[in-house]
């Protein structure tokens, strides 16, 4: 049986990453961007490749005022090209990062963070609850540095901790609805976070993979697969957990 995903940031990164392995492993995919119209729409054509359906929808994770005019856009795609009215699974992945220290952080810095991976989380969420199937996944993107401190994240991971909890009330509102919520945590990979500065800099990379059992960063396609798998009818019975995909950092 096809499912079909939603999974926001799907234009790049560790979403597209994770979009084309959702396809890999059969399912459909509407994809969300907010600049990237062009890498969305390679995305799709990537995923089409494979033999499955595909849909880039434009969203700005941190304004909730578009939200409605979203979920109306989900329906409508759902309607046009699945001749349904659900899907099967949210992953919310969209986001962006600073890196500033306590003493250092802006108000708009943090109101950002906040707007984006906590606020628009839960009223994208929120909005989309009536589309998501009974029996569906939800996966909320973390990091590492939830369980870490690295210097300049700290509001960047308060908003991962807030997500965090988050993800624990949506597994316990939701049961009821057969619906499961978890969290998915990289560790250090190698994206265009940050301006790419783990992937670009070597001095990054080398110092994050000095802290890493398997002796290295991780790459997208660490991460894809995991959610994926993660959304397979063998996983059923995971929920309320943050799955830390990290190749062993700090430990």
């Amino acid at each position: 049986m096809t499912t079909i995903s939603i999974v926001t940031g799907g234009s790049r990164g560790l979403g597209r990453n994770t979009a084309i392995n959702i396809a890999r492993h059969g399912g459909d995919v509407i994809l969300t961007y907010n600049n990237g119209a062009d890498n969305a729409k390679a995305v799709v054509a990537e995923i089409e490749a494979l033999g499955r359906k595909a849909v880039a929808l434009q969203l700005d994770v941190s304004n909730v005022s578009t939200f409605p005019a979203f979920v109306e856009s989900a329906r409508a795609a759902l309607k046009s090209t699945w001749g349904g009215e659900k899907f099967d699974h949210l992953i919310n992945n969209a986001g962006h990062g600073e890196m500033a220290g306590i003493a250092e952080t802006t108000e708009a810095q943090f109101d950002k963070l906040f707007n984006v991976h906590v606020k628009g989380v839960f009223f994208l969420t929120q909005g989309l609850l009536p589309l998501l199937a009974d029996g569906g996944r939800i996966v909320n993107f973390s990091t590492g540095l939830t369980r870490i401190s690295y210097p300049g994240f700290s509001a960047y991971s308060a908003a991962k901790g807030a997500v965090e909890i988050l993800t624990l009330y949506m597994a316990k509102e939701l049961g009821s609805r057969g619906i499961t919520a978890n969290t998915i945590a990289p560790g250090a990979i190698e994206t265009d976070f940050l301006g790419g500065a783990v992937r670009d800099t070597p001095a990054y990379n080398d110092a994050f993979a000095a802290m890493i059992a398997l002796g290295r960063v991780g790459l997208p396609d660490d991460i894809g697969p995991a959610v994926a798998s993660l959304l397979g009818p063998d996983n059923r019975w995971i929920t309320a957990q943050r799955i830390e995909v990290s190749g062993g950092q700090n430990i």
